[in-house]
């Protein structure tokens, strides 16, 4: 364990933060000087970055804020950026990195914490270009925020289930999920699970009868499925990708999961949908997950 973390320190210390930062650090200085309003989130920000490098060694604080990290069967860790609020602000970053840990396969541990790590990477430098406008003048109000939770934890497989929620004029949610199978510590694909691509059109219509029950049996449900009552809307969701982001839950059973605005108007969020086994049997290679 001791031997993995230090490996992810090492990674999380080599993190590049663009080179324009030591300008937006002395700006901020200055801007916090004359007090402007701008200085106050400037400060935080600067803060924010400069824990962004530094969090992994390992202080009272931070040790403290990593004992209260969930942890499944000391698998998985994580490592926080986290802005300093302020009640002027007009921006806010809270980044929450998954790392994997104390797989045998050290391939796939790897693999699999460099893109979350990259994920992260990509949301910062994502923040920090709208933060520099903003200090150029730009009015604006931006928040985005991310992390993890751990939806399925059983003896055969572990789901990871990764968040990215921006809001600006309006929110919106996209998810992510990560699969593994802790014996053969693999991660699951949607394709893996099915002899052939007939799964795509078995899912939806059984995905599209049950948004059509839903809105059925409840008025403040909307879906965008046709034959529902909704003749004058023009883009119906017609399938699902090969691909499609699902889980297995701890019953065992298939759910597939649309993000904000997919497959229904915003208010409703991110969506998801227990699929039946019985309807899946026929082009399931196996019930070894799904059952």
């Amino acid at each position: 364990m001791e031997k993995n973390f230090k490996s992810l320190k090492k990674k999380y210390d080599e993190i590049e933060i663009p080179k324009e930062l030591d300008r937006v650090v002395e700006d901020a200085l200055k801007k916090q000087r004359t007090k402007r309003y701008t200085a106050k989130w400037s400060a935080g920000i600067t803060a924010a970055a400069l824990l962004f490098i530094t969090s992994v060694n390992i202080s009272p604080t931070m040790a403290q804020a990593l004992s209260e990290v969930p942890i499944v069967g000391e698998v998985v860790k994580v490592i926080t950026i986290k802005q300093f609020e302020d009640e002027d602000e007009q921006l806010s970053a809270d980044i929450k990195v998954p790392a994997v840990t104390d797989l045998e396969n050290k391939e796939l541990e790897e693999s699999l914490n460099e893109d979350y790590l990259e994920e992260g990477k990509t949301l910062y430098k994502e923040f920090e270009a709208i933060m520099e406008k903003v200090n150029e003048g730009e009015p604006r109000h931006y928040a985005v925020s991310s992390g993890f939770k751990v939806k399925t934890d059983n003896e055969q497989i572990i789901v990871l289930e990764r968040y990215v929620e921006r809001t600006e004029a309006s929110s919106s949610t996209t998810l992510k999920y990560d699969t593994i199978d802790k014996n053969n510590e693999i991660v699951l694909s949607l394709p893996m699970l099915f002899k052939d691509d007939s799964y795509i059109q078995i899912i939806s219509e059984n995905i599209k009868n049950q948004m059509r029950e839903e809105m059925h049996s409840d008025n403040d449900k909307v879906y965008w499925v046709e034959d529902a009552g909704l003749e004058d809307f023009g883009d119906f969701f017609e399938a699902i990708q090969a691909e499609q982001q699902f889980y297995i839950n701890n019953d065992g059973k298939l759910v597939i999961s649309f993000d904000e605005y997919d497959v229904a108007p915003g208010y409703m969020g991110s969506v998801e949908f227990i699929i039946p086994t019985e309807v899946l049997n026929e082009a399931l290679v196996s019930n070894e997950y799904i059952h």
